[in-house]
């Protein structure tokens, strides 16, 4: 099943929260709110915003599986030393309860991104790009899941533990955001945030 599918099945009163979402998050400057008011990160500053273009999320996994409900962008970033593009590809995962386990399906969805971007030859000079995953929470619950897939993994001796894969998402849980967070008065993502 898609996040998607699994919001209408945790929440069947709310069949059409998770739609609304993904259209919302559909549009360039949603997704610039979101990243300027919530993501206090020093990369965010290097984003040229007039470059967000939205990626088709739909691509057939190995097993033939489709997955069609990711919103994924890709940005360029600014003062590059060369003339390539650096991408940075947003993919946005809306839950309304806790997933254990998110790390390990966002280390999924990342794998099958990377190798639709291998397939259809859309890579230059052998290197993949960066990929930010967010997790935007809007349950009840506190989010209490592990953000780091290398800490779902048993302990393992110091030699072995190289071989872990290492992977965090960023989480936004709309209901711990700080007051602070929801003062922009010309932040769209804030207003519905605070709502």
């Amino acid at each position: 099943t898609t996040p998607l599918t699994n919001f209408h099945l945790h929440n069947p009163a709310m069949p059409t929260h998770d739609n609304a979402y993904k259209h919302l998050f559909s549009h360039p400057q949603a997704v610039r709110d979101l990243l300027r008011g919530f993501v206090e990160e020093d990369w965010v500053a290097l984003l040229d915003f007039d470059t967000l273009e939205k990626v088709a999320g739909s691509y057939i996994t190995d097993d033939l599986r489709d997955r069609e409900d990711d919103i994924i962008w890709r940005i360029r970033m600014k003062g590059a030393e060369t003339d390539e593009w650096l991408y940075v590809y947003l993919l946005l995962e809306f839950q309304s309860s806790v997933d254990t386990f998110m790390a390990v399906r966002i280390l999924t969805y990342i794998g099958l991104l990377y190798q639709d971007l291998i397939k259809t030859k859309k890579i230059k000079a052998g290197k993949l790009p960066p990929v930010f995953p967010l997790v935007l929470y809007n349950g009840v619950r506190t989010w209490n899941a592990e953000r780091e897939v290398e800490n779902l993994i048993e302990t393992v001796p110091e030699s072995l533990a190289a071989y872990r894969p290492s992977l965090r998402y960023f989480l936004l849980d709309e209901g711990r955001v700080s007051e602070e967070s929801l003062n922009q008065p010309d932040n769209a993502i804030a207003r519905l945030v605070e709502i």
